[in-house]
């Protein structure tokens, strides 16, 4: 057996129904489109979402909001939660994720609420400008992590 001897299993195949091709076809005049009406005409078909004229479910609803696909979400912890650990440390997500405080797993970004009274080397993805002033006040170092 080749190629050139391949053919379908008997009754597996059908041969295409002429439409519109006389009385005497079984399909002439209307061609199995019925009488008149939008879906009888040739193009005649509707777009995704039309309801018949009733306003449409995606126009009943309300909107709410936009939210674009290329923001970046970070967990957020504030330079006051930092004071918990102790002054010389190096303090990365990993600590922040044991201490618990930010979530187990996405980017972290440092804020600057809150007060830190000694020196610590904080790592995180991203800083605000008073997050970095006050760590540098403090005697500490900003290291940014790559995304």
């Amino acid at each position: 057996m080749d190629l050139g001897h391949l053919h379908p299993a008997s009754g597996a195949t059908r041969r295409k129904r002429r439409v519109g091709r006389g009385p005497g076809s079984g399909n002439g005049k209307t061609a199995g489109r019925g009488h008149k009406g939008r879906r009888s005409r040739s193009g005649g078909n509707s777009p995704p979402g039309y309801e018949g004229g009733q306003m449409p479910l995606q126009r009943r609803l309300p909107k709410r909001g936009f939210r674009p696909l290329s923001r970046t979400t970070y967990a957020v912890v504030n330079i006051g939660q930092l004071a918990g650990f102790p002054a010389g440390t190096t303090v990365g997500p990993d600590d922040l994720r044991a201490h618990g405080l930010v979530h187990k797993r996405g980017l972290v970004k440092c804020l600057g609420k809150g007060s830190l009274a000694h020196a610590l080397t904080v790592r995180a993805h991203a800083f605000s400008a008073g997050a970095r002033d006050a760590i540098a006040a403090a005697g500490g170092t900003v290291e940014v992590l790559g995304a």
